[in-house]
């Protein structure tokens, strides 16, 4: 294979002489290169590179270094001055509607051929003949002296460069140079009814678009119905779509396809077989043996090096996976579509045809899978063709303002307007670079003039650390001309190393509501003081003497639900759940009710919560606070010994709690057979009951609840339990230190409690409303990621089980026990067990009325799952409430119009015909039933299916946004604790291993990590690939023979953390001589207390094998200068010579 190149353009001002003779020189070179023309200007999504006009008295030398060796060639390409200046070229893109010819860019100004010169680069493509991916994301910073240098790393550039120069019409064209662009980079999108017509017909997919985090040129498509995710490589593949947009793809011939990274048989890294570990020449190869560009794979390096690297999941493909947790949430975003930058209305994408079209789409559906089936080896690509639904993130792209660079053109135009007095100023026309935080976006162009004047006036007075401050834009626009985006400014939050913007820009970007509740909102509820009104005794059951609490976190305010248990004859025991009747308080279509509807749920961030409703209803009137009396919904279910329900009931209800219980009173009393209980403090207890009696209660309960889990393990569920980090705060609420926790079993015992309220409420509801009843789906994991998992424990001894959720389990358990000695290796092989799972989802019942068998919970292996037991913070329970108040009062319609049906056993039906255990579906098919069912729903605010569609698409939504929040919240605290450390000693577990880097899990933060080792200044790697070994030698005086292309010449403290082995308190370094020199001046008390918990530094050299434990430093990265990120390095001694 050809080697790849990296390339860096140097342009400078030659005399006359200088440029005859090297112009021979190329002419030579070109004759003997072969080189095809380029004086026809194409879109790069075509048949070869965009060509750009040149200006006069400049040359160009580009700098080729091979990615594959040290050693390093030069390579000089013609570059020539031209006056020519034509339209672009229109795209032959193949599609149903090709994009008309349009007009060129406005001709450029003198300013922009005397400041930004552009080239011609004469090299073929090399994907057969479609040069894709051959645009940078990034400009060519200066040195302030002309000369312009390759760059695309995503980070802010310290030497900032020329921006360019526009006209009035808008944002300027930059080619991959980053300089003024005679042509299209990217292809017309498809019109509507093109888009509507290729989707009928099966011609095109609509799917949603992830991006991959470690490389941005990656992104992935996930089409339904198809098992694989379709590859869409690089910025011209990708037609400027971004993170979370709902887009039109065209899936490639067969020819095209890649090979499927990790294909050629089972690893032996526990990482996933997609994050391939190869050197940077043997990257993912298309079928005929051709590879990405070489402007792509550049640009993918230096991805790596730059951009946050995210600490749970696959970062690769298939991005309907989870990485930290068994259920990550559907995103469905709902806002409107545009094609070439028109709105259509949702009619506009309806894409309903005739039957033969239909079966067409189906007809290319079932083609595709066939193929993708019958070549497993090949990972299907494709190219965007439309933006049928923009992404919400659009709207809120957090990041730091490049300065810098601004403030360094600016220089250079004043020095060249003082060379060329007739020059115009261009001050009004200045853009600014954005860097987005998430690398999954790309970098933004914001017109200086629009900035917010706070913005403005500091630029004006020199102000340089504007550059600290964190800012959110929108992206307004993105032409086919210009490889970046353009947007403006819309918030600005404070400085990036700060705790209280980071959080309000978390919130800003995931488009949480923190507003206070409006006045019309908040006259939805009671006045105070309040008291259960006494209709309300007359029409529920009154429980108030019951033995009722709630067990819940120390500080919760919330309190959703209480638990009850009592012993009935014949062994059977009698336990109840009571759930805060919210929907009492909030009415349908009221305001409150669609303020919760927009909230969807309460948004929990550490130190902080968000809720759903206001505190008056979720902490007061409608928490079951203890002492007081309370509207429930509640559910008794009769067991027997064997954990069967032989009987149950439902319905609403007044309790009075007698005590709140925290997690920690329960667990001391499980944990105490005899003794004092209690030593968390002891709660205030009501209603005259005696504490033996509760602690009998509770000790009844744990029993019930572990017969409970026993027989929904056996019954085939999957449990993946993995401990979880747990900070400690100070006074100010700082972090000081972290914990890992494990559920105990007082979490347990409520946990399968709640899991039953859930299942039996899924149950009645949508027997009851078959096609309006609001559910929880949890599809089967990715089988092949599944079968690689399985795979690489047969390979390590471990024997793994797939074949259904059931047997998950119980091969994890045995592999627990067969790991009993090594309880890290075991959570990290449940942190991996979680990561094909896909996503958990709401749904209408409506949606899959014909795939019945798609209703189901994989994980908890239940036909019907819903969530009930949350009211007061998941706007789902409220309309699930909603509907099971339905189904009740439709049963007492039923009972009064006199149509019970016998049951199987030939006696009267009781009343409970729709809540008991045997469904009466005869009665509810009825005439009669069917009116009842109907009056009922109406009466008590049940949305119909198109309705309830809507409603689950937001939760699920709303759901991933807080999920988003909680995961932002903890990595910013742990950035903290690191912060203030300054240096966190640990070990950490080597999950991969490979040439260029190897993958590490840090338990003490149960995070993983990458650490890379090639191309370091001061460090040999040799890896011996035939037993998955590396060597990392050390040389003192090793320098890398590369001169071009970032992330090379990179210095040995980028990867180790060198301490002398006579005062380990003491970083060591290689200063520019090579001399040894100190670089932080730490000394061993100011280290964390890693040192003194047994965390010995590692020697040169080093071998590293798979699952090996070694010794890695933690620091804190970024802040007021770049996204938030966990660094590590390998903390090794050594003696410098």
């Amino acid at each position: 294979m050809k080697s790849m190149a990296e390339q860096s353009v140097i342009v400078e001002k030659v005399d006359d002489v200088d440029k005859e003779k090297k112009k021979k020189r190329r002419s030579n070179r070109r004759s003997k290169q072969n080189t095809p023309s380029t004086s026809a200007c194409s879109s790069v999504n075509e048949k070869g590179a965009g060509v750009s006009q040149l200006g006069t008295g400049f040359k160009t030398k580009i700098l080729t270094s091979s990615m594959g060796h040290s050693s390093s060639r030069k390579q000089e390409l013609d570059m020539h001055p031209s006056n020519e200046e034509g339209p672009a070229r229109a795209s032959n893109e193949e599609g149903p509607a090709r994009a008309s010819n349009e007009e060129g860019p406005a001709r450029a100004s003198n300013v922009e051929f005397n400041s930004l010169p552009t080239m011609h680069i004469n090299e073929k493509t090399e994907s057969g003949g479609e040069a894709r991916n051959l645009q940078g994301d990034d400009f060519y910073p200066s040195d302030g002296s002309g000369r312009i240098f390759s760059m695309s790393c995503p980070e802010p550039i310290p030497s900032g460069g020329p921006l360019g120069v526009v006209t009035d019409h808008g944002l300027p064209s930059f080619n991959q140079s980053g300089v003024h662009a005679q042509c299209k980079i990217f292809a017309s999108h498809w019109s509507i009814a093109a888009v509507n017509e290729a989707l009928e017909k099966g011609d095109a997919f609509k799917a949603l678009f992830r991006v991959n985090a470690h490389n941005r040129l990656e992104a992935y498509c996930k089409i339904d119905g198809v098992s694989v995710d379709v590859l869409i490589n690089g910025n011209a593949a990708q037609n400027r779509a971004v993170e979370g947009d709902i887009v039109v793809i065209k899936v490639d011939p067969l020819s095209l396809w890649t090979k499927m990274k990790g294909s050629t048989g089972p690893s032996n890294n526990l990482v996933p077989a997609e994050d391939v570990n190869v050197p940077p020449e043997v990257g993912e190869m298309v079928a005929d043996g051709k590879g990405k560009s070489k402007l792509d794979v550049k640009y993918e390096i230096a991805q790596r090096e730059c951009s946050l690297s995210p600490e749970n999941g696959f970062h690769e493909e298939d991005y309907s996976i989870t990485g930290n947790a068994v259920h990550q949430e559907l995103i469905d975003h709902m806002g409107g579509g545009y094609i070439n930058e028109h709105n259509p209305s949702a009619s506009d994408f309806s894409c309903v045809g005739s039957s033969r079209e239909q079966n067409e789409a189906i007809g290319a559906l079932g083609r595709l899978c066939a193929m993708i089936s019958s070549f497993p080896s090949k990972r299907p690509t494709g190219r965007v063709v439309g933006i049928v639904e923009r992404s919400l993130r659009r709207d809120a792209i957090v990041g730091f303002l490049n300065v810098k660079q601004l403030v360094y053109y600016r220089e250079g135009f004043k020095k060249e307007a003082k060379k060329n007095k007739g020059l115009l100023s261009i001050s009004d026309h200045d853009y600014i670079q954005l860097t987005p935080t998430d690398p999954k976006f790309p970098k933004m162009m914001v017109l200086v003039r629009s900035l917010p004047d706070l913005i403005n006036k500091r630029l004006h007075d020199g102000d340089l650390t504007v550059e600290m401050e964190l800012v959110a834009a929108r992206i307004d626009s993105w032409s086919e001309e210009s490889p970046f985006p353009q947007a403006h400014v819309s918030h600005i939050f404070g400085r990036g190393g700060e705790v209280e913007p980071r959080l309000n820009a978390i919130l800003f970007e995931n488009a949480i509501c923190c507003s206070e509740f409006s006045p019309e909102t908040l006259s939805c509820l009671p006045h105070i003081p309040w008291e259960v009104p006494l209709e309300e005794y007359k029409n529920r059951i009154d429980l108030r003497d019951f033995c009722i609490f709630t067990i819940d976190p120390p500080t919760a305010t919330d309190l959703d639900d209480a638990l009850s248990v009592e012993k009935l004859s014949n062994g059977i025991i009698r336990v109840g759940v009571h759930i805060a009747d919210a929907s009492y308080f909030v009415l349908p279509d009221a305001a409150l009710d669609i303020e919760a509807q927009i909230r969807s749920t309460s948004v929990y961030m550490l130190q902080r919560k968000l809720p759903m409703l206001p505190s008056l209803l979720s902490g007061n009137l409608g928490s079951l606070n203890p002492g007081v009396d309370r509207l429930a919904f509640s559910i008794f279910w009769d067991l027997n010994g064997a954990g069967d329900v032989i009987d149950r009931w439902i319905g609403r209800t007044v309790i009075r709690s007698c005590c709140k219980l925290s997690y920690e009173n329960v667990q001391d009393i499980i944990d105490e057979e005899n003794g004092t209980f209690f030593g968390n403090g002891c709660p205030q207890l009501y209603n005259d009951f005696e504490w033996s009696y509760v602690i009998e209660t509770v000790k009844n309960l744990h029993k019930v609840s572990k017969t409970l889990q026993t027989k929904r393990l056996n019954d085939g569920a999957l449990r993946l339990d993995n401990s979880k980090v747990a900070f400690l705060f100070d006074v100010n609420g700082i972090p000081y230190d972290s914990v890992l926790s494990e559920q105990k079993d007082s979490q347990c015992l409520v946990e399968e409690f709640m899991l039953l309220a859930n299942t039996t409420a899924a149950e009645i509801i949508s027997r009851a409303f078959p096609h309006s009843a609001l559910l929880r789906r949890h599809p089967e994991p990715n089988m092949r990621k599944l079968k690689e998992f399985e795979a690489f424990c047969f390979k390590h001894g471990l024997e793994l089980d797939t074949s259904s959720s059931g047997r998950f389990h119980w091969s994890l358990q045995r592999i627990r026990e067969k790991l009993k000695d090594d309880s890290v290796l075991f959570d990290i092989f449940i942190s991996y067990a979680t990561k094909p799972m896909q996503l958990a989802s709401y749904f209408c019942s409506g949606d899959l009325k014909d795939n019945v068998n798609d209703w189901g919970h994989y994980a908890l292996a239940v036909p019907f799952y819903t969530h009930f037991t949350s009211p007061l913070r998941r706007y789902p329970d409220i309309v699930v409430h909603r509907t099971l108040a339905a189904v009740i009062e439709a049963e007492k319609l039923c009972q009064k119009h006199k149509i019970l049906h016998k049951s199987q056993h030939g006696e009267e039906a009781t009343v409970r015909c729709f809540t008991g255990i045997h469904f009466d579906k005869n009665t509810a098919e009825s005439l009669e039933g069917r009116e009842a069912l109907s009056a009922a729903a109406l009466k008590h605010g049940v949305p119909c299916a198109e309705l309830l569609a809507e409603v689950a698409a937001h939760c699920n939504e709303r759901k991933l946004a807080s999920r988003h929040v909680k995961d932002a919240c903890d990595k910013l605290y742990m950035w903290v604790l690191l912060k203030k450390k300054e240096i966190l000693l640990s070990d950490a577990r080597v999950l991969g291993l490979g040439p260029r880097f190897m993958s590490i899990y840090i338990n003490k933060l149960a995070v993983e990590r990458r650490i890379y080792y090639d191309e370091i200044e001061g460090l040999t790697a040799e890896w011996l690939e035939v037993t998955s070994t590396l060597v990392l030698s050390f040389c003192a005086y090793k320098q890398s023979h590369r001169r071009s292309g970032f992330g090379y010449n990179r210095k040995l403290d980028d990867a180790a953390w060198l301490v002398s082995p006579t005062n380990p308190g003491v970083e060591l370094c290689l200063s520019g001589d090579g001399s040894s020199e100190c670089a932080s001046g730490l000394s061993a008390h100011d280290l964390d207390p890693g040192l003194k918990s047994g965390i010995e530094p590692a020697v040169f050299p080093l071998t590293v094998r798979l699952l090996a434990t070694i010794p890695v430093a933690l620091h804190a990265v970024g802040g007021d200068d770049g996204p938030l990120d966990i660094g590590v390095r390998l903390y090794m001694s050594s003696y410098f010579r």
